[in-house]
C-alpha cells in the first residue's frame, strides 16, 4: 500500500479557521466507484489543503479512508503501518457447510502467506501477516458474510481465493467495506457531501461542523507509547535536537527502538522519535538522551526557546 499525496489552491477554508494549525485527520466514508487518490483529491480540493491518504482501498471498495490534511501527512508511514478491520461477502463456488466454513475461519486465524495479485501495483513477493480475528457473521447458500481484523497489507480477495480452495470449492471476493483503519472507524466517518456542505457554512461564518469533523493530529497516534516533556525542551525537539533525561516529565512504558510520542504537558504533539533506552532505564529529570526525534510535527519558535546557544569562540 502506498499513501497519495495532493496539493490544491488553497481556495477553502481550513487555514482560515481561527485558532486552526491547518493540520488534522478527517475520515471520509469511501463510496464504490472513484480510487483512493481520487476521493484524496476532491478532499483537498475542497478544504484547499495538502491533503495524503493512507492504506489505498480498491475503486470497488467502500468505507473508512483516513486523510491526512497539511503537515499531517508527515504521519503518513506510520498510517500505513495501522491494522485494519473488513466485513466482506465471499461467494463460494461449491455447496459447504457452515460447520466447515467455521472450522477454516479458524485455521486461517493467526499469521499466513500471502502473494500480491498480479494486478496489485506492488511487488509479488510472497510476505507473511496476521489474522487478528475472522469472524463468520452469517452464510446464505453460497455467500459467506465475515469481519475480519488484520494487519495492514492484507489482501482480502487472496483471503478468499485461499479460504475457498481449503474447502474445496474455490471462492472470490463479491464485496468489501473497510470499518476500521488504526483507531478510526466508520463512527468518526463522514461522506464527501458532508464535507462539502461543512465548507460552505463555514464560510458563512459557522464553522463548528468543519471543526468537529476534522481530527486534531494527536489522534493519529494514541497507539504509540508516550513521553510528556517540560516546556522549556518543546523548542529544542521541535528543531531536531535529541530529548535529553532532563526534559522528560513522565513516559508509559516502551522498549528500546519504539517509535515513541513527544508531547508538551498540554497534550500537544511535537514529535515521533526512536526510543534510544527502554522506559525503564529513563528517569525523568536525569542526564542522557534518550528520544532521538525523528518526525517533528509542531514548528520551531511555539513555545518560547528554554536553551541557551553555545557562546562563539573569537
Amino acid at each position: 500500500m502506498t499513501n497519495s499525496e495532493q496539493t490544491m489552491p488553497e481556495q477553502a477554508c481550513i487555514t482560515r479557521l481561527p485558532g486552526s494549525t491547518g493540520s488534522g485527520i478527517i475520515v471520509i466514508d469511501k463510496p464504490r466507484g472513484p480510487t483512493s487518490h481520487q476521493v484524496t483529491a476532491w478532499v483537498g480540493e475542497i478544504l484547499g489543503a495538502k491533503v495524503g491518504h493512507s492504506g489505498t482501498l480498491d475503486p470497488q471498495v467502500s468505507g473508512v479512508l483516513a486523510i491526512m490534511v497539511g503537515d499531517a501527512v508527515r504521519l503518513a508511514q506510520h498510517l500505513l503501518q495501522h491494522g485494519k478491520e473488513y466485513v466482506c461477502l465471499m461467494r463460494l463456488h461449491g455447496d459447504v457447510s457452515r460447520e466447515d466454513i467455521e472450522r477454516v475461519a479458524k485455521e486461517f486465524t493467526g499469521r499466513i502467506y500471502q502473494r500480491p495479485p498480479r494486478r496489485s501495483a506492488v511487488k509479488r513477493n510472497l510476505r507473511i501477516r496476521k489474522i487478528h480475528e475472522l469472524t463468520i457473521l452469517d452464510v446464505e447458500g453460497r455467500l459467506v458474510l465475515f469481519r475480519v481484523r488484520c494487519d495492514a497489507g492484507t489482501y482480502i480477495r487472496t483471503l478468499c481465493v485461499h479460504m475457498g480452495l481449503a474447502l474445496g470449492v474455490c471462492g472470490h471476493m463479491q464485496e468489501l467495506r473497510r470499518t476500521r483503519s488504526g483507531q478510526f472507524s466508520e463512527e468518526h466517518a463522514h461522506t464527501l457531501h458532508d464535507l462539502q456542505d461543512a465548507r460552505i457554512r463555514a464560510e458563512k461564518g459557522d464553522t463548528g461542523p468543519l471543526r468537529e469533523m476534522i481530527l486534531p493530529v494527536e489522534e493519529a497516534v494514541t497507539d504509540l507509547p508516550r513521553v510528556v516533556i517540560r516546556d522549556t525542551a518543546v523548542d529544542a525537539v521541535c528543531r531536531g535536537a535529541v530529548l535529553a533525561g532532563v526534559g522528560v516529565r513522565s513516559l508509559t512504558g516502551f522498549g528500546k527502538g519504539d517509535t515513541i510520542t513527544i508531547l508538551t504537558e498540554k497534550g500537544e504533539l511535537v514529535a515521533l522519535g526512536t526510543a534510544l533506552e527502554s522506559s525503564t532505564k529513563i528517569k525523568p529529570g536525569t542526564p542522557g538522551l534518550v528520544i532521538a526525534p525523528h518526525t517533528v510535527m509542531m514548528k520551531p519558535g511555539t513555545y518560547p526557546r528554554g536553551w541557551k546557544k553555545a557562546a562563539r569562540k573569537e
